[in-house]
């Protein structure tokens, strides 16, 4: 270890001879403090800096040893000083004791300098060693956490400069990625107790949901403007085509997953990537079998798609688009109430009815402009 200043011991007995004798023999080596009493010893280490290492005396009236060691093991501060008992009493009841209370050394006297001398500078590195230690692990923990948070902006901001690319193909606003997350957050959030999904909806999977869900139309870039911005409704060649955002979304963020060594549906498949591809590829599935891409059905939706197959077609309903006007939040409402089992999971739409005031409020927070806030 680098040299420093030197290490702080306290010595307490209430014997000045006993304490004459030890400070000095410490003191060409270390700071040396005495306390004649238990009591004394414990008023010294009220504040700080506090001794790194305690030569306690285990025969003392009123507080013993044995008392003082107690105290010190109940005070959160001060439990990880090293203390080496120094007594007269013989036997290996009282080791045992000392050890057991928490001593980590016990020296019987009369006492050999030498001896002492060694035992305290390899108790007093112990500790420099462990304190040491356990600066370094906090230091660590300390950058671990900076470089998660700051891995989770990028991964955020990366999310959104996508979902926003999207959008510049589109007529839909930045608003709508904020809706529809907040939505998709009110109600996994009721769903979490409910038996079937429970399992699933974790505080951290919701997180996870919810911060994916912005890239659930990034497959919108793969289709052209006559299409996607096109003010009518679609022939069914261009509706065929327009549904193949869900698909082309879904595997631009496998195909980035490749490029930089992931392997999708692998073990190394990050979480967020996950509940995105699943976002992007199935959330116009319908709980019927009766959506696309793939048909599926029922619980074969992934959950996360389920949750934003709701808040993608109420803000769809309640927002102005090119080719309708906005409905009103009640009208929108009980649209997606009538879909129940057909286009959404029961009690997903029973989840939306019974947060439905909460998702008014976040389609007022994040309205397009103040006569949608109004409406809303």
């Amino acid at each position: 270890m680098s040299e420093g200043p030197r290490a702080r011991v306290l010595v307490v007995d209430d014997n000045i001879q006993n304490l004459a004798l030890l400070d000095a023999a410490l003191q060409s080596q270390y700071q040396v403090s005495t306390a004649m009493s238990g009591e004394m010893a414990l008023a010294m280490m009220a504040n700080d800096p506090l001794p790194q290492l305690i030569l306690l005396d285990l025969m003392m009236p009123v507080m013993d040893g044995y008392g003082v060691l107690a105290h010190l093991r109940a005070d959160e501060r001060l439990r990880e000083i090293p203390v080496i008992l120094v007594t007269a009493a013989g036997g290996t009841a009282d080791e045992e004791r000392c050890l057991e209370l928490g001593a980590v050394d016990y020296i019987a006297k009369p006492i050999r300098l030498r001896v002492l001398l060694a035992r305290v500078s390899t108790h007093v590195e112990l500790h420099q060693a462990r304190a040491h230690l356990m600066r370094q692990n906090r230091d660590l923990e300390a950058e671990v956490a900076r470089r998660m948070v700051e891995n989770q902006h990028i991964r955020d901001v990366s999310i959104h400069a996508l979902a926003r690319l999207a959008e510049t193909r589109d007529n839909e606003t930045g608003n709508h990625l904020r809706r529809t997350a907040g939505y998709v957050r009110i109600l996994a959030t009721r769903l979490q107790q409910h038996p079937r999904f429970e399992a699933e909806l974790s505080p951290q999977a919701i997180d996870l949901m919810v911060r994916s869900a912005p890239l659930h139309d990034i497959g919108k870039v793969g289709i052209p403007d006559q299409i996607l911005l096109k003010p009518g409704h679609l022939t069914p060649t261009e509706w065929a085509v327009m549904q193949t955002h869900a698909r082309l979304g879904a595997e631009a963020i496998e195909q980035a997953e490749r490029d930089v060594g992931l392997e999708p549906h692998s073990a190394s498949d990050l979480s967020f990537l996950r509940y995105a591809k699943q976002i992007a590829r199935s959330h116009h599935e319908k709980w019927d079998g009766s959506g696309y891409p793939e048909g599926l059905a029922g619980d074969d939706i992934p959950v996360a798609a389920r949750l934003m197959a709701l808040a993608d077609v109420f803000d769809a309903l309640i927002c102005k688009r090119v080719y309708k006007p906005a409905w009103a939040i009640n009208a929108a409402r009980d649209l997606v109430l009538e879909q129940r089992g057909r286009h959404f999971d029961p009690a997903v739409a029973d989840a939306f009815e019974a947060g439905f005031e909460d998702c008014c409020e976040i389609a007022r927070h994040f309205a397009d402009s103040p006569e949608a806030a109004m409406a809303a």
